[in-house]
């Protein structure tokens, strides 16, 4: 079966239709699409279908958007990847958008907003503090703005229906954390818990006297957990027994109501927990979709939903539905050009590690061609803290397109699949979690999938750090390697943390390693040292503006390879960030990484 080529364009240009919004007065649809090359917010009026545009940026472009219950929009931008976001209100009916935050060196982080409170919105601003967020009540109308807390070292806020901040995240130094519930202006501890359960413990929102949070506290898998706040009762809402819920932004929790109505739960496939019987037939109806359904947001009276459609081997697309005629409405797709070529289906693969701990994974093979003996990709995915889901993945698409296998594996140290599979991951940076990956390239070679002699490896973040350690510790492995953003020196990576990071350090000591008490374990495990074991060629992708990956991180291992004449590439754009968010850098960089794999893989 011959396959068209899909053009690097249709893949990574920005998409059409995204972060699709529909208004409190169900009548229109907020969403993000080009306007002149950069993103943009338009507008789109459900009954007529006219798109209108309201922001007109020939910058950075709109990165977030969002409704207020009064029906202005707020957005955020950054300066050229800073992550100094800045929130913006605009009136949709006219007008110049208005700056709510301030502009140099402070980053907005968005945290709630209530019906009630129709033009206000809680934001966090470390203006006092760049490692500590405040709460500030601003008011997106007149810009007024109030600063109601004053953090003294929490790292999370949950606010009531009041919008009155109730609980705080604080993390603690051995890597843990510990809750706090506000009792007038006072701070009473609630409860605590260590590193084991950290990133599996979070609050998430308050009604009344309760609290309601993803806890793995006394299990190995975060379950939804309601918290009294002043008995201390924890009563268990939803569980899953190998999966961590609710998945990312999962949990369904209408601002009119008083408890949760759904749970989200990602295993192979997203999966629906529903809490309240009045919503069986709607999540009924949303299972007749061929691909996942995400509930991105509803209308004031949760009448009308967008679900955002994840398909593996289709374009996302969004669809309104109405839940008092139980119809599914499609708006459009997200990148409507991909319906012109043949994608390839991804689907989960499971595989031992040499320790006998089961990996799960998710496998792309090319359309139309046997899949024996083919050049391959181990995709890693960032974060670490992170894990790769079902559906459509540009990067993988491109690459199966092109002819390669594609392995994107959840290594230990993956969160969403309980805290023994997360804290398998402790201090085995270059360790146990590199092996994992080895240990696919080896199940790919030994199902007769990949060539042994052309694998290739490739990431951004995290995955940029595991495509430089798996250079550099496995060189026999990889045929080549490309790195967006990864860091290559461990100790520097610590050291020039984010201020924002700082209250978390702990926490990045306790898995990763501490400079001075680990600082052997540390030397290992950065490529850096180890720069003149690589042998395969690199090409490196940085933004100048990175602020958690510096980008010393990558000119530093350049400048070693250079000097013991190695095969690397590295290309900085100077209007980046922690990746390409400007579709130019974007399609620049994936032109000059598919020549380079053509050169040394040959597909």
């Amino acid at each position: 079966m011959s396959v068209k080529k899909i053009p690097l364009e249709v893949l990574f240009g920005d998409p059409e239709l995204g972060d699709v919004q529909v208004a409190p007065d169900g009548r229109s649809v907020a969403f993000i699409a080009p306007w002149e090359g950069v993103k943009n917010l338009w507008i789109m009026d459900l009954a007529t279908g006219e798109r209108r545009r309201v922001t007109s940026d020939r910058g950075r472009g709109v990165l977030g958007h969002g409704w207020l219950p009064s029906g202005l929009q707020v957005y955020v931008q950054d300066k050229d990847g800073d992550e100094n976001w800045r929130l913006y209100a605009l009136d949709p009916a006219g007008g110049e958008p208005r700056r709510l935050t301030p502009g140099e060196g402070v980053q907005a982080r968005p945290l709630m907003v209530h019906p009630d409170f129709p033009d206000e919105i809680l934001v966090l601003l470390n203006d006092r503090d760049p490692s500590l967020h405040d709460v500030w009540r601003i008011d997106a109308r007149s810009g007024a703005r109030e600063r109601v807390v004053e953090n003294p070292g929490f790292i999370g806020f949950t606010a009531d229906e009041q919008l009155q901040v109730r609980v705080a995240l604080k993390a603690t130094d051995d890597g843990g954390g510990e809750l706090f519930v506000r009792e007038g202006k006072a701070w009473r501890s609630l409860m605590k818990w260590g590193l084991d359960d950290s990133l599996g413990t979070w609050p998430l929102a308050v009604r009344g006297d309760t609290l309601y949070l993803s806890s793995s506290v006394g299990r190995d898998t975060a379950a939804l957990v309601a918290l009294d706040l002043s008995s201390g009762e924890e009563r268990v809402l939803a569980e899953d027994p190998r999966y961590d819920l609710p998945e990312a932004e999962g949990l369904l929790f209408h601002p009119r109501a008083e408890r949760p109505e759904a749970v989200a739960v990602m295993r192979d496939r997203l999966g629906w927990i529903v809490l309240d019987p009045a919503l069986e037939p709607d999540f009924e109806r949303l299972a007749e979709l061929k691909g996942d359904a995400y509930v991105v947001n509803r209308d004031a009276a949760n009448r009308l939903w967008v679900v955002r459609e994840s398909l593996d081997a289709a374009s996302p697309r969004y669809w309104i539905y109405d839940r008092a005629a139980r119809e599914l409405r499609r708006l459009g797709d997200a990148l409507p050009a991909l319906a012109a070529y043949t994608l390839a289906p991804r689907r989960p693969v499971r595989y031992r590690a040499r320790d006998g701990l089961e990996i799960e994974a998710y496998l792309t093979l090319p359309p139309g061609r046997e899949p024996r003996g083919l050049p391959a990709v181990i995709l890693p995915h960032g974060g670490p803290w992170h894990r790769d889901v079902w559906g459509f993945d540009p990067w993988a698409q491109w690459l199966a397109n092109r002819g390669f296998a594609v392995l994107q594996p959840n290594f230990r140290g993956s969160t969403g699949y309980g805290k023994a599979l997360l804290n398998a991951g402790n201090k085995q940076w270059g360790r146990a979690m590199q092996d994992d990956l080895t240990d696919g390239v080896r199940w790919l070679v030994g199902q007769g999938i990949a060539d042994p002699k052309r694998v290739a490896i490739m990431g951004g973040s995290y995955g940029g750090y595991a495509t430089l350690a798996g250079l550099a510790f496995t060189p026999e492995l990889y045929a080549a390697g490309v790195d967006l953003v990864g860091p290559s020196n461990l100790f520097t990576l610590l050291e020039i943390v984010p201020p924002y990071w700082k209250p978390m350090i702990a926490l990045f000591h306790t898995r990763m390693g501490h400079p001075e008490r680990d600082a052997e374990l540390l030397r290992a495990a950065s490529p850096l040292f180890s720069a003149e074991k690589i042998q395969a060629p690199l090409l490196i992708g940085q933004g100048a503006n990175d602020p958690r990956v510096k980008r010393a991180e990558s000119l530093q291992i350049v400048q070693a390879l250079k000097e013991k004449g190695k095969p690397v590439e590295y290309v900085e754009y100077p209007d980046e960030g922690h990746g390409f968010v400007k579709a130019e850098n974007r399609l620049d960089f994936f032109r000059k990484a598919e020549a380079f794999l053509e050169k040394h893989l040959n597909p």
